[in-house]
């Protein structure tokens, strides 16, 4: 199946179904003689693993990764890494029910229409359970890009259904975030946004959410000026997570209704850096950054899965009712915040790459 390798001078290739033997990637490019275990990637693994509150799915994964190779004595050796996942609480047999049913808003009509066969437990590749190999790799890339070019991501959920958090990006601390049981940084917002999980779940129903992120400390010069535009890199990164329905970075839609003069981030001088009195342009110009913050916002849809009733269709064609069960999460978006800052490291690193590679030449 194509389509299971991301970028360029660092790729990763995922693998494994969610309720297959494990999941995993091998990573490919990765600079030798870095400092790397697995007690570097655990901490990112263990804010996505399923099972951490009742307001996410009920599926019990420790997440405990294995290197399997390309790192040596404590080091990599710019041999392949191959990271492993093992799949500990696999319940292949709560989707038996819809084997020969389309679930709406799946995935599951178009992996059949495409390759004629599908995974049926638990959706397989389409599954959410892929994006715990892209945490990892991103968990190896993270490492890199602090130590070598000393630079911050910060990632947390800005908003569930109508209840938004009114603070800005540059309050916003990691310790808030992480004792947020929803991830948002807001107190008020958070329990808020609590409550209307709870409620929705109850219902049997779910709900969708923002995920905002910020890259801050990244040289300027990064991207290229015109198919792969940091920007464009990100927004296909972003699209390739599953539940995820749109992306935009600095003003995004708003500046459809902004003047020119409005929206110009004008240049000044400061310690004999360039930089600019406003940040409209979400620290890229041209998809090369600038220098300045990178932020961005991704909207996730409700989860598919609910517990109503729904109008299907079954793989011959005749009508059904299907009422889905299993372990979901209610807002998929809390659990996101650890994909999307994985999927932001991985275009940032690649890029990184690339930069430093030009600047050799």
């Amino acid at each position: 199946m194509p389509g299971n390798t991301f970028g360029q001078l660092f790729k990763i290739s995922t693998f494994g179904e969610s309720h297959g033997l494990c999941v995993g990637c091998v990573i490919d490019g990765m600079p030798p003689n870095f400092c790397l275990s697995e007690s570097d990637i655990q901490p990112e693994l263990d804010k996505r693993r399923p099972g951490q509150s009742n307001l996410t799915t009920a599926r019990q994964e420790k997440d405990q990764v294995k290197i399997i190779s390309g790192v040596f004595e404590g080091k990599t050796t710019g041999a392949p890494i191959l990271l492993l996942i093992d799949n500990e609480d696999k319940r292949p047999e709560d989707y038996l029910n819809f084997k020969d049913l389309f679930r709406p808003s799946h995935a599951d009509f178009t992996y059949q229409a495409k390759y004629g066969i599908r995974d049926w437990q638990g959706g397989g590749r389409a599954s959410a359970r892929e994006t715990v190999a892209r945490v990892a790799a991103g968990a190896v890339a993270k490492k890199f890009l602090r130590e070598k070019a000393g630079c911050e991501f910060l990632t947390f959920v800005e908003s569930v259904g109508d209840i938004k958090t009114g603070l800005n990006y540059q309050e916003v601390k990691a310790g808030d975030i992480e004792n947020s049981p929803v991830r948002c940084p807001d107190i008020a917002a958070s329990q808020k946004m609590v409550e209307l999980i709870e409620k929705i779940k109850a219902e049997g129903d779910s709900i969708g959410g923002v995920v905002f992120g910020v890259i801050k400390k990244m040289p300027a010069g990064l991207g290229e000026p015109v198919f792969d535009k940091l920007s464009a890199d990100l927004a296909k990164a972003m699209l390739s997570i599953g539940a995820v329905k749109g992306f935009e970075y600095g003003s995004g839609f708003m500046a459809s209704v902004m003047k020119g003069s409005q929206h110009n981030d004008e240049f000044y001088m400061a310690n004999g850096q360039v930089r600019t009195k406003t940040n409209n342009s979400g620290g890229i110009q041209g998809g090369i950054s600038n220098g300045e913050d990178i932020y961005f916002r991704v909207a996730f849809k409700p989860t598919a899965t609910i517990a109503q009733n729904q109008n299907t269709v079954t793989l011959d064609g005749q009508a059904a009712v299907i009422k889905a069960s299993g372990r979901h999460d209610p807002c998929v978006a809390i659990r996101g915040v650890a994909v999307v800052e994985a999927m932001a490291v991985l275009v940032m690193m690649d890029h990184f790459l690339r930069y430093k590679s030009l600047c050799k030449n």
